[in-house]
């Protein structure tokens, strides 16, 4: 019988494969990272970010997922932020490859399926969307894990996005989450202070976790 364990680890080595192709076939471009388009993409980071201050102080933060590194460019480019350091962490080394390209000094690319780095704030975009044939226990328990390990890596917060239960059409390669389930984990056992997106037109959610 096949462990939780050892179904993720078969799913990570597909969404590997998956990523890396996307790549292969679509670019830079959100496509190759499985969204629909580049309005979509930037709505979604848009909702990450309003767990960052806007008062201008320089941050340092974790990309779990980093991709191409669209989100450094993102974060460079909003105002009242100031990046200092950005920590990005894909396990797909063609990925990282292109991200070194999108970056600068500032950045620090880990091929990696967990942060490995203290920053003061971090954002996991997408990374836990495809499941492949894992079973959803499996992959919960998979997410809930990388979630303490994001809480432990961040010192103010952290935010997530995951799609959504209350669709009509599911594929099965697909994880959709809870979003009552994930607001019950993060309060019970991360912090007090949680917040739920869910008021925007994609069948997705964002939670911002902010550390007392």
């Amino acid at each position: 019988m096949t462990s939780p364990k050892d179904e993720v680890s078969v799913a990570l080595a597909a969404v590997e494969r998956l990523y890396s192709e996307g790549l292969a076939q679509h670019g830079a471009s959100p496509r190759s990272v499985g969204w629909k388009d580049a309005a979509s993409q930037q709505l979604r980071f848009a909702k990450l970010a309003q767990l960052l201050p806007t008062g201008g102080e320089p941050i340092s933060v974790n990309d779990l997922g980093c991709g191409y590194g669209s989100m450094f460019a993102f974060l460079d480019g909003l105002p009242g932020v100031t990046l200092e350091r950005y920590y990005g962490y894909d396990i797909s080394e063609p990925m990282l490859d292109r991200a070194r390209r999108a970056t600068d000094e500032r950045a620090q690319l880990v091929c990696a399926a967990e942060p490995t780095q203290t920053a003061d704030y971090s954002f996991a975009s997408g990374p836990f969307n495809v499941k492949h044939s894992s079973s959803d226990a499996a992959w919960q328990g998979y997410v809930e894990q990388c979630l303490r390990r994001l809480a432990a890596s961040s010192r103010h917060g952290f935010a997530f996005n995951l799609m959504t239960t209350f669709v009509d059409y599911r594929q099965d390669n697909l994880f959709y989450a809870d979003p009552c389930a994930f607001f019950a984990f993060c309060k019970r056992e991360i912090s007090p202070y949680v917040t739920l997106l869910h008021d925007y037109p994609l069948y997705e959610w964002t939670m911002l976790v902010r550390h007392p």
